[in-house]
Protein backbone atom coordinates (compact mmCIF):
# COMPACT_ATOMS: atom_id res chain seq x y z
CA UNK A 1 0.00 0.00 0.00
CA UNK A 2 2.94 1.99 -0.57
CA UNK A 3 2.41 6.02 -2.13
CA UNK A 4 3.84 5.41 -5.76
CA UNK A 5 2.52 8.56 -7.90
CA UNK A 6 0.72 11.72 -6.99
CA UNK A 7 -0.61 13.46 -10.22
CA UNK A 8 -3.09 16.38 -10.82
CA UNK A 9 -5.32 17.40 -13.65
CA UNK A 10 -8.08 20.34 -13.26
CA UNK A 11 -11.59 20.15 -13.10
CA UNK A 12 -14.10 23.25 -14.68
CA UNK A 13 -18.16 23.75 -14.80
CA UNK A 14 -20.23 26.51 -14.99
CA UNK A 15 -22.65 28.15 -12.10
CA UNK A 16 -26.44 28.17 -13.12
CA UNK A 17 -26.04 31.67 -11.81
CA UNK A 18 -23.32 33.96 -10.52
CA UNK A 19 -21.82 33.39 -6.80
CA UNK A 20 -21.78 36.72 -4.97
CA UNK A 21 -20.77 37.47 -1.58
CA UNK A 22 -18.97 40.56 0.43
CA UNK A 23 -15.58 39.08 -0.93
CA UNK A 24 -16.34 37.83 -4.15
CA UNK A 25 -18.42 37.28 -7.48
CA UNK A 26 -17.64 33.86 -9.19
CA UNK A 27 -19.15 32.91 -12.40
CA UNK A 28 -17.62 29.03 -12.88
CA UNK A 29 -16.12 26.95 -10.52
CA UNK A 30 -12.05 25.67 -11.70
CA UNK A 31 -10.49 23.15 -9.72
CA UNK A 32 -7.50 20.98 -9.23
CA UNK A 33 -7.83 17.26 -9.23
CA UNK A 34 -5.28 15.28 -7.64
CA UNK A 35 -5.12 11.32 -7.95
CA UNK A 36 -3.10 9.42 -5.53
CA UNK A 37 -1.88 5.65 -6.29
CA UNK A 38 -0.22 2.62 -4.43
CA UNK A 39 1.76 0.23 -5.30
CA UNK A 40 -0.96 -2.58 -5.35
CA UNK A 41 -3.53 -0.48 -7.85
CA UNK A 42 -5.31 1.84 -5.37
CA UNK A 43 -6.24 5.68 -6.98
CA UNK A 44 -7.98 7.65 -4.63
CA UNK A 45 -9.30 11.31 -5.67
CA UNK A 46 -9.35 14.87 -4.25
CA UNK A 47 -10.03 18.24 -4.84
CA UNK A 48 -8.46 21.73 -4.61
CA UNK A 49 -10.27 24.75 -4.68
CA UNK A 50 -8.71 27.77 -5.36
CA UNK A 51 -10.03 30.71 -3.23
CA UNK A 52 -7.51 33.72 -3.17
CA UNK A 53 -9.55 36.14 -1.39
CA UNK A 54 -9.94 33.69 2.02
CA UNK A 55 -7.56 30.61 1.62
CA UNK A 56 -4.95 32.50 -0.54
CA UNK A 57 -4.82 29.36 -2.63
CA UNK A 58 -5.05 29.93 -6.58
CA UNK A 59 -4.48 27.29 -9.21
CA UNK A 60 -0.69 27.41 -10.26
CA UNK A 61 -0.21 27.83 -6.32
CA UNK A 62 -2.03 24.38 -5.63
CA UNK A 63 -0.43 22.52 -8.31
CA UNK A 64 3.26 23.42 -7.47
CA UNK A 65 2.58 22.61 -3.90
CA UNK A 66 1.33 19.33 -4.69
CA UNK A 67 3.40 18.02 -7.14
CA UNK A 68 6.98 20.14 -6.13
CA UNK A 69 6.53 19.59 -2.35
CA UNK A 70 4.07 17.15 -1.24
CA UNK A 71 4.59 14.57 -3.87
CA UNK A 72 8.34 14.14 -2.79
CA UNK A 73 7.41 14.04 0.63
CA UNK A 74 4.95 11.33 0.52
CA UNK A 75 5.93 9.12 -1.77
CA UNK A 76 6.59 5.72 -0.65
CA UNK A 77 4.90 5.95 2.52
CA UNK A 78 2.30 3.48 3.42
CA UNK A 79 -1.09 4.62 2.86
CA UNK A 80 -2.35 2.73 6.17
CA UNK A 81 0.31 4.62 8.10
CA UNK A 82 -1.83 7.76 8.32
CA UNK A 83 -0.11 9.64 10.69
CA UNK A 84 3.14 9.67 8.98
CA UNK A 85 1.76 10.64 5.68
CA UNK A 86 -0.06 13.93 7.04
CA UNK A 87 3.11 14.36 8.98
CA UNK A 88 5.04 14.55 6.15
CA UNK A 89 2.69 16.48 4.25
CA UNK A 90 2.33 19.01 6.83
CA UNK A 91 5.73 19.61 7.85
CA UNK A 92 7.32 19.67 3.55
CA UNK A 93 5.04 22.68 3.11
CA UNK A 94 3.95 25.71 5.19
CA UNK A 95 0.28 26.64 4.83
CA UNK A 96 -1.71 25.44 1.27
CA UNK A 97 -4.37 24.54 3.14
CA UNK A 98 -6.73 23.43 -0.20
CA UNK A 99 -3.57 21.75 -1.69
CA UNK A 100 -3.13 19.12 1.25
CA UNK A 101 -6.76 18.95 1.67
CA UNK A 102 -7.11 17.44 -1.70
CA UNK A 103 -3.84 15.02 -0.94
CA UNK A 104 -6.06 13.96 2.29
CA UNK A 105 -9.40 13.40 0.52
CA UNK A 106 -7.27 11.10 -1.86
CA UNK A 107 -5.75 9.20 1.21
CA UNK A 108 -9.04 8.64 2.80
CA UNK A 109 -11.02 7.62 -0.94
CA UNK A 110 -8.00 5.09 -0.62
CA UNK A 111 -8.50 3.68 3.04
CA UNK A 112 -12.25 3.37 2.18
CA UNK A 113 -11.77 1.21 -0.99
CA UNK A 114 -9.09 -0.91 1.04
CA UNK A 115 -11.32 -1.56 3.75
CA UNK A 116 -14.29 -1.65 1.44
CA UNK A 117 -17.17 0.86 3.17
CA UNK A 118 -18.35 3.94 2.15
CA UNK A 119 -16.18 6.61 3.37
CA UNK A 120 -18.52 7.83 6.16
CA UNK A 121 -18.49 4.51 7.96
CA UNK A 122 -14.77 4.47 8.56
CA UNK A 123 -14.95 7.90 10.01
CA UNK A 124 -17.77 7.19 12.37
CA UNK A 125 -20.95 6.23 10.66
CA UNK A 126 -23.24 8.11 12.41
CA UNK A 127 -25.91 8.36 9.98
CA UNK A 128 -26.41 7.99 6.32
CA UNK A 129 -28.28 11.20 4.63
CA UNK A 130 -27.73 14.85 5.11
CA UNK A 131 -30.09 18.12 4.60
CA UNK A 132 -27.85 20.92 3.18
CA UNK A 133 -28.83 24.56 3.62
CA UNK A 134 -28.68 26.76 0.06
CA UNK A 135 -27.07 29.92 -0.45
CA UNK A 136 -28.64 32.94 -1.28
CA UNK A 137 -26.25 35.66 -3.50
CA UNK A 138 -26.23 39.29 -2.26
CA UNK A 139 -27.53 41.15 -4.77
CA UNK A 140 -30.60 43.92 -5.28
CA UNK A 141 -33.50 43.18 -2.61
CA UNK A 142 -35.78 42.15 -5.78
CA UNK A 143 -33.55 39.55 -6.94
CA UNK A 144 -32.77 37.94 -3.54
CA UNK A 145 -36.34 37.88 -2.84
CA UNK A 146 -37.06 35.63 -6.17
CA UNK A 147 -33.76 33.31 -5.72
CA UNK A 148 -35.38 32.96 -2.04
CA UNK A 149 -38.24 32.09 -2.92
CA UNK A 150 -37.38 29.73 -5.94
CA UNK A 151 -34.75 27.85 -3.42
CA UNK A 152 -38.46 27.19 -0.92
CA UNK A 153 -39.73 26.05 -3.82
CA UNK A 154 -37.02 23.20 -4.61
CA UNK A 155 -37.58 22.01 -1.17
CA UNK A 156 -35.11 23.98 0.65
CA UNK A 157 -35.84 24.86 3.77
CA UNK A 158 -33.07 26.38 5.31
CA UNK A 159 -31.20 29.34 3.46
CA UNK A 160 -27.97 31.44 3.96
CA UNK A 161 -28.14 34.60 3.43
CA UNK A 162 -25.17 36.34 1.87
CA UNK A 163 -25.20 40.10 3.81
CA UNK A 164 -22.05 42.34 4.46
CA UNK A 165 -21.35 46.05 3.79
CA UNK A 166 -23.81 48.89 4.29
CA UNK A 167 -26.12 46.95 7.06
CA UNK A 168 -28.89 49.39 6.79
CA UNK A 169 -29.72 47.45 3.48
CA UNK A 170 -28.67 44.05 4.60
CA UNK A 171 -31.60 44.82 7.51
CA UNK A 172 -33.95 45.63 4.16
CA UNK A 173 -32.76 42.70 2.45
CA UNK A 174 -33.48 40.05 5.65
CA UNK A 175 -37.15 41.85 6.30
CA UNK A 176 -37.87 41.10 2.69
CA UNK A 177 -36.47 37.96 2.37
CA UNK A 178 -38.77 36.80 5.94
CA UNK A 179 -41.73 38.51 4.85
CA UNK A 180 -41.63 36.17 1.40
CA UNK A 181 -40.85 33.23 2.63
CA UNK A 182 -42.82 32.96 5.68
CA UNK A 183 -41.88 31.63 9.53
CA UNK A 184 -41.36 28.27 8.85
CA UNK A 185 -37.95 28.79 6.48
CA UNK A 186 -34.92 29.65 8.67
CA UNK A 187 -32.58 31.91 7.79
CA UNK A 188 -28.81 31.98 8.02
CA UNK A 189 -26.94 35.19 7.66
CA UNK A 190 -23.00 35.11 5.99
CA UNK A 191 -21.40 38.77 6.28
CA UNK A 192 -18.30 36.97 4.59
CA UNK A 193 -16.28 39.84 7.65
CA UNK A 194 -18.27 42.77 6.00
CA UNK A 195 -18.70 44.51 9.08
CA UNK A 196 -16.71 45.92 11.97
CA UNK A 197 -17.94 44.86 15.49
CA UNK A 198 -19.65 47.95 16.50
CA UNK A 199 -22.08 47.39 13.27
CA UNK A 200 -21.86 44.08 13.33
CA UNK A 201 -23.68 44.13 16.92
CA UNK A 202 -26.12 46.90 15.66
CA UNK A 203 -27.34 44.81 12.43
CA UNK A 204 -27.54 41.76 14.37
CA UNK A 205 -29.45 43.26 17.57
CA UNK A 206 -32.10 44.65 14.63
CA UNK A 207 -32.11 41.40 12.53
CA UNK A 208 -32.84 39.24 15.20
CA UNK A 209 -36.95 40.01 15.13
CA UNK A 210 -36.80 38.73 11.70
CA UNK A 211 -35.73 35.54 13.27
CA UNK A 212 -32.56 34.20 12.48
CA UNK A 213 -30.87 31.03 13.11
CA UNK A 214 -27.18 32.42 13.15
CA UNK A 215 -24.77 35.20 12.08
CA UNK A 216 -21.73 33.46 10.58
CA UNK A 217 -18.22 35.39 10.31
CA UNK A 218 -19.71 39.14 11.16
CA UNK A 219 -16.20 41.07 11.50
CA UNK A 220 -12.60 40.35 9.51
CA UNK A 221 -11.29 36.97 10.07
CA UNK A 222 -8.01 38.53 11.85
CA UNK A 223 -10.52 40.82 14.52
CA UNK A 224 -10.63 37.67 17.06
CA UNK A 225 -11.54 40.35 19.56
CA UNK A 226 -13.94 42.02 17.49
CA UNK A 227 -15.90 38.43 17.26
CA UNK A 228 -15.87 37.75 20.80
CA UNK A 229 -17.27 41.57 21.59
CA UNK A 230 -19.88 40.46 19.18
CA UNK A 231 -20.74 37.08 20.32
CA UNK A 232 -21.00 38.26 24.34
CA UNK A 233 -23.49 41.61 22.76
CA UNK A 234 -25.90 39.56 20.94
CA UNK A 235 -28.58 36.85 21.47
CA UNK A 236 -28.60 35.32 17.94
CA UNK A 237 -25.51 32.47 17.61
CA UNK A 238 -22.48 33.70 15.90
CA UNK A 239 -20.53 31.21 13.76
CA UNK A 240 -16.96 31.36 12.75
CA UNK A 241 -15.93 30.77 9.18
CA UNK A 242 -12.93 32.64 8.12
CA UNK A 243 -11.31 33.25 11.59
CA UNK A 244 -11.23 29.24 11.77
CA UNK A 245 -8.25 27.61 9.72
CA UNK A 246 -6.47 25.39 11.94
CA UNK A 247 -6.55 23.03 15.40
CA UNK A 248 -4.58 26.16 16.79
CA UNK A 249 -6.76 28.45 15.27
CA UNK A 250 -9.81 26.42 17.20
CA UNK A 251 -8.14 26.46 20.45
CA UNK A 252 -7.96 29.99 20.47
CA UNK A 253 -11.40 30.47 19.50
CA UNK A 254 -12.86 28.36 21.98
CA UNK A 255 -10.42 29.23 24.80
CA UNK A 256 -11.35 33.29 24.24
CA UNK A 257 -14.91 31.96 23.80
CA UNK A 258 -15.48 34.08 20.83
CA UNK A 259 -18.13 32.28 19.35
CA UNK A 260 -21.02 29.92 19.72
CA UNK A 261 -20.47 27.46 16.44
CA UNK A 262 -17.83 26.95 14.72
CA UNK A 263 -18.16 26.36 10.60
CA UNK A 264 -15.43 23.75 9.39
CA UNK A 265 -14.28 23.89 5.34
CA UNK A 266 -11.65 21.09 4.45
CA UNK A 267 -9.91 23.55 2.38
CA UNK A 268 -9.24 25.76 5.52
CA UNK A 269 -8.74 23.10 7.65
CA UNK A 270 -6.18 21.06 5.30
CA UNK A 271 -8.51 18.38 4.95
CA UNK A 272 -10.21 15.57 6.80
CA UNK A 273 -7.29 14.61 9.29
CA UNK A 274 -7.41 18.20 10.93
CA UNK A 275 -11.57 18.54 10.55
CA UNK A 276 -11.49 15.43 12.79
CA UNK A 277 -9.31 17.66 15.19
CA UNK A 278 -11.89 20.51 15.04
CA UNK A 279 -14.49 18.73 15.71
CA UNK A 280 -13.33 16.98 18.53
CA UNK A 281 -12.00 19.87 20.21
CA UNK A 282 -15.57 21.51 20.02
CA UNK A 283 -17.43 18.77 20.86
CA UNK A 284 -15.29 18.13 24.40
CA UNK A 285 -16.20 22.24 24.09
CA UNK A 286 -19.91 21.72 23.66
CA UNK A 287 -19.45 23.85 20.62
CA UNK A 288 -21.61 22.38 17.82
CA UNK A 289 -19.99 22.34 13.93
CA UNK A 290 -20.90 23.42 10.81
CA UNK A 291 -19.37 21.98 7.94
CA UNK A 292 -19.15 23.69 4.77
CA UNK A 293 -17.40 24.43 1.27
CA UNK A 294 -16.46 27.18 -0.88
CA UNK A 295 -17.48 26.71 -4.69
CA UNK A 296 -16.56 24.02 -5.52
CA UNK A 297 -17.50 20.70 -7.66
CA UNK A 298 -18.48 17.07 -6.44
CA UNK A 299 -15.42 15.43 -5.50
CA UNK A 300 -14.70 17.78 -2.48
CA UNK A 301 -17.92 18.82 -1.51
CA UNK A 302 -18.62 14.53 -1.18
CA UNK A 303 -15.73 14.13 0.77
CA UNK A 304 -16.79 17.05 3.39
CA UNK A 305 -20.12 15.46 3.44
CA UNK A 306 -18.54 11.91 4.24
CA UNK A 307 -16.98 14.14 7.23
CA UNK A 308 -20.32 15.60 8.26
CA UNK A 309 -22.36 12.14 8.26
CA UNK A 310 -19.76 10.83 10.45
CA UNK A 311 -20.17 12.42 13.67
CA UNK A 312 -23.47 13.76 15.77
CA UNK A 313 -21.43 17.29 16.31
CA UNK A 314 -21.90 18.28 13.01
CA UNK A 315 -25.15 19.58 13.35
CA UNK A 316 -26.06 22.13 10.44
CA UNK A 317 -24.16 21.75 6.73
CA UNK A 318 -23.27 24.12 4.13
CA UNK A 319 -22.57 21.91 1.31
CA UNK A 320 -24.81 22.86 -1.94
CA UNK A 321 -21.73 24.03 -3.91
CA UNK A 322 -21.95 21.31 -6.22
CA UNK A 323 -26.02 22.11 -6.45
CA UNK A 324 -25.65 25.40 -7.94
CA UNK A 325 -23.47 23.93 -10.87
CA UNK A 326 -25.16 24.13 -14.46
CA UNK A 327 -23.04 20.94 -15.07
CA UNK A 328 -21.88 18.20 -13.17
CA UNK A 329 -18.65 17.16 -14.59
CA UNK A 330 -18.02 14.32 -12.28
CA UNK A 331 -19.79 10.65 -11.79
CA UNK A 332 -20.59 9.54 -8.59
CA UNK A 333 -20.34 10.41 -5.34
CA UNK A 334 -23.09 12.25 -3.63
CA UNK A 335 -26.51 12.11 -4.58
CA UNK A 336 -28.87 15.80 -4.24
CA UNK A 337 -32.45 15.07 -4.21
CA UNK A 338 -33.50 19.24 -3.17
CA UNK A 339 -31.91 19.58 0.63
CA UNK A 340 -30.79 16.22 1.30
CA UNK A 341 -27.80 14.27 0.23
CA UNK A 342 -27.19 10.70 -0.25
CA UNK A 343 -24.60 8.40 -0.68
CA UNK A 344 -23.44 6.01 -3.11
CA UNK A 345 -23.22 2.81 -1.71
CA UNK A 346 -19.21 2.06 -3.22
CA UNK A 347 -16.19 2.27 -0.97
CA UNK A 348 -13.89 5.29 -0.61
CA UNK A 349 -15.90 8.79 -1.96
CA UNK A 350 -17.65 6.69 -3.99
CA UNK A 351 -16.06 8.55 -6.93
CA UNK A 352 -16.51 7.01 -10.41
CA UNK A 353 -14.46 9.57 -12.86
CA UNK A 354 -15.44 12.37 -14.58
CA UNK A 355 -18.30 11.95 -16.83
CA UNK A 356 -16.42 14.17 -19.68
CA UNK A 357 -12.88 11.11 -19.56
Amino acid sequence: MKIKDVRVSRIKAPLKKPFKTALRTVDFVEDVLVYVETDDGYIGMGEAAPTAVITGDILGSIEDAVMSYIRPAILGIDVLDTDRVFLAMDRCILHNPSAKAAVDMAVYDILGKYYNVPLYRLLGGYTDRIRTDITISINEIDEMVEDSVRAVKEGFDTLKTKVGGDYRKDIERVKAIRDAVGPDVKIRLDANQGWRAKDAVRAINALERYDIELVEQPVPAWDVEGLAEVTRAVSVPVMADEALFTPNDAIRLISMRTCDILNIKLMKAGGIHNAIKINSMAEAAGIECMVGSMMECKVSVTAAAHFAASTHNVTRLDLDAAYLLAEDPVAGGIRYDGPDISFEAGPGLGIEGLKCC
